[in-house]
Formats: C-alpha cells, sequence, structure tokens
C-alpha cells in the first residue's frame, strides 16, 4: 500500500476518533447540565474530515439527531470530505 494513502487514512482515522469523542462529551455534558460544546465547534470538526466520527456519535449518543441541519448537513459533509481527499490524494499523486 502506498504510504501517502496510509498517512491520509490515518490522520483521517486519528480526526473522526477526537470528533466522535467530542459528540459524545457534548451529550455527557448536556445530560449534566454543564456548559455545552458549541455547534460550530461540531461542524467545524465535520468540515476538518471528521464528518463520519461526528455522525456516528449523533447516533451512538443519540445527540442532535433531531436537528435537521446535523441529520442532512454532516452527511453532506461527508460527502465533501470524501471528494476533498480523492483530490488531495491525486494531487499528491502528481508531485511525488
Amino acid at each position: 500500500m502506498d504510504i501517502k494513502l496510509i498517512i491520509i487514512l490515518a490522520t483521517v482515522l486519528v480526526i473522526n476518533i477526537i470528533s466522535f469523542f467530542v459528540v459524545v462529551l457534548d451529550k455527557d455534558q448536556a445530560r449534566d447540565g454543564k456548559r455545552r460544546i458549541n455547534e460550530g465547534t461540531l461542524f467545524f470538526w465535520a468540515i476538518m474530515f471528521g464528518g463520519i466520527g461526528i455522525y456516528l456519535g449523533m447516533f451512538t449518543a443519540r445527540h442532535k439527531t433531531r436537528k435537521w441541519y446535523f441529520y442532512f448537513g454532516i452527511p453532506l459533509i461527508i460527502i465533501q470530505n470524501i471528494c476533498c481527499l480523492y483530490l488531495l490524494y491525486q494531487f499528491l499523486e502528481n508531485i511525488f
């Protein structure tokens, strides 16, 4: 397997794991009545290639699933992430 692909996938995996735990943390804080994580921060993590982690966290923790902009927006961001990762890989293939 190509080293560039391994680096890209490992980075995306770490970002998605962090994103997943950010959603779970926000749900725990919501239950406890503590200060919450801003929705913009959740979307930021999704845009920074953590969309799959946010989406899995939403349904695992049953959090933000009733908000239409999360329900429809996060899958659209996942599609954008996949397209950007494909373009990044192609760009790196042409350079190296």
